[in-house]
């Protein structure tokens, strides 16, 4: 098992590299540069020149993206421009928010997911998998931007029951924590709730029918037992495979739903970034990211071969 993630580990170091060269090419292509956004709209041309040469991206390509990797290979991933402070601080403060906001879209992607299709599953051709398929449908087809401020007029501004936007850190209020990121985590989990239960249905149903299954039926083992102990167990592996994708969705989706409800995350840090062109700031945010995406994909490896013994196996 250690061999299989030493590998997995040494396999992804070329995508990162990869990922570093596209976002420090296309960060360098958009036009603009964060002079004008530090000097302001009435800088002058010569104001402008001034703050490129003093943060030294009047310098080639070339030697910007040497003295960049350079650093990177002390463990630096910069300063930003606009923030005066360095890239990783940056992050790390900023890293519980987006933290928080995927877990607890997680679990309601898991609960509502999992619970809906399996459910589904178990009533096949009702009217209780045709309501879960439908909910799926309309979860997968509403755009993430959309649900946002439909949740936000409805519970926040028509209902007021929750704050439509800012941040409460969970430590210091766990109440008021949990009233901000609620619909922020119901606009980032009801596509995803989707994709699962669809998903943990087809599985479901392909598993019910084996043989198996049957004959665990005529030796008497209770519906509860067949279900969890039998057949989820047997459908798990392409359900975690899901699973590590919808991890990778939420923290693309915090982008998004981070800058509507107004939550200091990473989403809303890149988007700052992107939008002043905060050149260390975007290279490092998405190396960072990146780094976690290869993160989730390694322990999804993992949970496959904690669930299918065969998956041991062929590791070894």
């Amino acid at each position: 098992m250690l061999r299989v993630i030493i590998s997995r580990v040494a396999g992804a170091v070329p995508i990162l590299i990869l990922v570093s060269l596209i976002t420090f090419a296309m960060i360098h292509m958009v036009p603009g540069g964060p002079a004008a956004a530090i000097a302001g709209l009435s800088a002058t041309p010569q104001q402008i020149a001034e703050i490129n040469h003093n943060l030294g991206l009047d310098r080639p390509l070339s030697v910007q993206f040497y003295r960049w990797y350079a650093d990177l290979l002390h463990g630096n991933l910069g300063t930003s421009l606009l923030l005066g402070q360095p890239v990783m601080q940056a992050i790390l403060i900023r890293l519980p928010v987006t933290f928080g906001l995927s877990a607890y879209a997680m679990l309601i992607t898991l609960a509502i997911g999992l619970g809906s299709g399996i459910l589904a599953a178990l009533r096949q051709n009702t009217w209780v998998d045709q309501a879960a398929m439908v909910f799926s449908i309309i979860g997968i087809s509403l755009p993430n931007f959309y649900l946002a401020l439909l949740l936000i007029i409805l519970f926040a501004v028509d209902l007021g029951w929750l704050p439509s936007g800012g941040y409460i850190p969970f430590f210091a209020d766990p109440l008021g924590w949990l009233g901000a990121m609620t619909l922020p985590a119901i606009s980032l989990a009801l596509l995803l709730t989707g994709l699962l239960a669809r998903i943990t249905r087809s599985t479901m149903l392909e598993v019910l029918r084996q043989d198996y299954i049957r004959t665990a039926r005529a030796k008497g083992l209770s519906a509860r037992r067949i279900v969890i102990r039998h057949a989820l167990a047997n459908a798990m592996i392409p359900i975690v495979t899901v699973i590590g994708i919808i991890v990778s969705l939420l923290m693309s989706g915090a982008v998004v739903t981070e800058t509507i409800f107004s939550l200091p995350g990473i989403g809303q840090l890149l988007t700052e970034a992107v939008l002043n062109r905060d050149y260390p700031m975007v290279q490092g945010g998405v190396l960072v990211v990146a780094a976690l995406m290869v993160g989730v994909n390694i322990l999804v490896d993992v949970a496959y071969a904690a669930l299918d013994p065969r998956v041991r196996y062929d590791a070894g």
